[in-house]
């Protein structure tokens, strides 16, 4: 798994409901984590070199049991660099991998591209790799999950 990977979804939403759901705080919030987590943003500022800045929280039963049997808290502050934001139809921005035990911090690069088709939109999102496989893999069903939590929350924006 040491390539890039792109996970591709069809929303049926115009590529401009789409955009605001990847680049508002309100946007965010209604879709931006894995199933069983929400997010709640305190800073975007959208530009390049600009910071994300969210709190995500475990909220679903399954995550919660499993973060305080890891001895996780079930808060944690994140951010993300825009180093791409180009209306209404490209993102990139690099996250810290800066939580795993025994390995020294790093930044990894997510792309978003917007690819308008009418009324609906495809959404390619490219992961550059993590550090091994197992965390690759794991990073990747999660952004999946995202993409379903996406496609939901453009269907009731609608």
């Amino acid at each position: 798994m040491s390539t890039k990977a792109t996970l591709v979804r069809t929303l049926d939403a115009p590529a401009s409901l789409v955009w605001k759901l990847w680049t508002t705080p309100a946007g965010l919030e209604a879709w931006f984590a894995p199933s069983g987590f929400e997010v709640r943003v305190s800073e975007l500022d959208l530009r390049p070199g600009g910071r994300l800045r969210y709190t995500m929280t475990a909220t679903g039963p399954e995550q919660v049991a499993y973060m305080q049997g890891a001895g996780l808290p079930l808060s944690s502050a994140l951010c993300k660099t825009f180093t791409e934001v180009a209306a209404p139809g490209r993102l990139a921005f690099v996250s810290p991998i800066d939580f795993v035990p025994g390995h020294e911090p790093y930044d990894h690069l997510t792309t978003v591209t917007l690819e308008p088709d009418g009324a609906r939109t495809t959404v390619a999102v490219t992961l550059d790799p993590l550090h091994d496989d197992e965390w690759t893999r794991q990073h990747r069903a999660h952004r999946a999950s995202e993409l379903d939590n996406l496609e939901a929350a453009a269907r009731s924006w609608s």
